[in-house]
């Protein structure tokens, strides 16, 4: 036998004592008792307690880009020469954002109920833990985007330290009290006094999935009443006519739209607060089913209006289905989101010219029409088109049993959103028109009409975002 047959059989045969040496010892150690059934259950507790934890962060993340978007579709559909100040907006934004929230805004969110209006504790994250860290970041992105949305309606004339002032109120107060009514399980029996219709309707019956009213509705009707008392750009109106001012990048707004399309990826899903949900998988689809709807729509009404279809109008009936379908998105089925789309296509087209025409409103990013009038059809749409009652996710054994026994858009659902509805415009609205008044006589809510015209980007921040050139004055 030659050499290194021999080392090929002494590997071998160290191998195999070692395997048996192996076996022998996991004999020897291995647990006296097998796995108990009540260990086994808590394991399967930690796991799904874990998957939760890293689906509310990755879902969150999503919602955080959509800042992105928020900028980029802002950037796109107004001029040059306000670019840098739109994104110091923006950026800023979500900074204060998290500020605010973190010392005051989830504390009157989720704090200890006083009387049915505001939460009272948990300021600064006080007794956090590490569920409430983690709840604490996905609704945190959430508050931010309220305060982008009067961004994007009040672009390129709006003073820039008032328009600080505002989101700092809109992410600490605005959107967290309305929040707590809908969100907290509050008790509204003070705030409605007794036991009264509106209790039993948003204290009981009211149901916003994830935040068509809450987010979409508040910050769409608090950009109405800022810009309703900010006024038109130079130029948008002549003779009470409305005049076009082109965005001067459209790519930049469709790249803005796609990123906000996949931040709603987790902020529909993620709405589901459950990692382990099989339901978050039909949340998706009828997300996007909406979406694709409502643009198709927008596109089609464009193109027979004027025989061309509108680019930018169509990129926002994408972002409408979207903000339409967040209140239902987990209890309708497939063919109701794209119902509910198509209706939402129909709402800010509609509300688009409405705004321009009858109001004489000037919203440079359609984000009034897209948000709240979107976000009205979105709450409405579950007293219309979700299986039950509409107060939650599809039930499993229901759903599976192909709809025996369900109830589509019973009377009762219908009227509960209408309250909740009205509610929302009254509260974003009104307070937000007090708001926006109070800032405007302390601070100055409008540029001068010298700096409008400069740009707000010098008179501002005093630099360009592009070259001097290019600058469109």
């Amino acid at each position: 036998m030659t050499n290194k047959k021999k080392i090929n059989e002494q590997i071998k045969s160290a191998t195999l004592f070692l395997l048996v040496l192996s076996i022998v010892l996991m004999a020897f150690t291995a647990p006296a008792s097998a796995t108990t059934v009540d260990e086994n259950a808590e394991s399967i507790d930690n796991l799904a307690t874990a998957l939760t934890y890293v689906w509310l962060l990755l879902a969150g993340a999503l919602v955080f880009l959509m800042h992105a978007g928020f900028s980029l579709v802002e950037i796109g559909l107004t001029r040059t020469k306000n670019t840098a100040n739109i994104l110091m907006k923006n950026f800023m934004t979500i900074c204060l954002g998290v500020l605010v929230y973190w010392a005051l805004g989830w504390g009157i969110m989720y704090g200890a109920d006083a009387a049915g209006l505001i939460g009272i504790d948990q300021f600064f994250l006080k007794g956090a833990d590490n569920a409430m860290w983690n709840s604490w970041f996905f609704q945190m992105v959430f508050a931010a985007t309220g305060a982008t949305i009067v961004s994007g309606a009040m672009a390129e004339r709006t003073n820039f330290k008032a328009y600080l002032v505002y989101c700092a109120v809109m992410v600490g107060l605005i959107y967290p009290v309305y929040g707590h009514w809908v969100w907290s399980g509050a008790d509204l029996s003070l705030l409605a006094g007794g036991d009264s219709f509106i209790v039993k309707a948003i204290g009981q019956g009211f149901h916003d999935f994830a935040g068509s009213g809450v987010v979409h509705s508040i910050g769409g009707y608090s950009a109405l009443a800022g810009v309703i008392i900010l006024g038109a750009r130079i130029g948008k109106f002549k003779d009470g006519k409305p005049i076009a001012i082109p965005g001067h990048n459209l790519t930049f707004a469709f790249l803005g739209t796609l990123l906000l399309a996949l931040g709603w990826i987790g902020f529909n899903s993620g709405s589901t607060l459950d990692g382990t949900d099989p339901f978050m998988n039909l949340v998706i689809v009828n997300t996007f089913i909406a979406a694709a709807a409502s643009s198709v729509t927008v596109m089609l009404i464009t193109w027979s209006k004027t025989g061309k279809p509108d680019p930018s109008l169509t990129a926002n009936g994408f972002l409408a289905g979207l903000v339409a379908i967040t209140a239902s998105c987990g209890s309708v089925e497939n063919w109701a989101a794209f119902v509910i789309g198509i209706i939402a296509g129909i709402v800010v087209y509609v509300g688009v010219m409405f705004n321009e025409n009858v109001l004489k409103v000037d919203d440079p990013v359609g984000a009034i029409s897209v948000h709240g009038y979107a976000g009205s059809w979105g709450l409405l749409s579950v007293g219309v088109f979700a299986v039950g009652a509409g107060n939650g996710i599809l039930a499993d054994a229901a759903y599976t049993a192909g709809g025996a026994g369900l109830i589509y858009g019973e009377v009762s659902q219908f009227l509960i959103q209408v309250v909740g509805m009205l509610l929302s415009i009254v509260w974003a609205f009104g307070i937000s028109f007090i708001v926006f008044k109070i800032i405007d006589v302390v601070i100055g809510l409008r540029v001068s009409e010298e700096d409008e015209i400069m740009g707000l980007d010098m008179a501002e921040h005093g630099t360009r975002a592009y070259p001097e050139f290019i600058i469109n004055k």
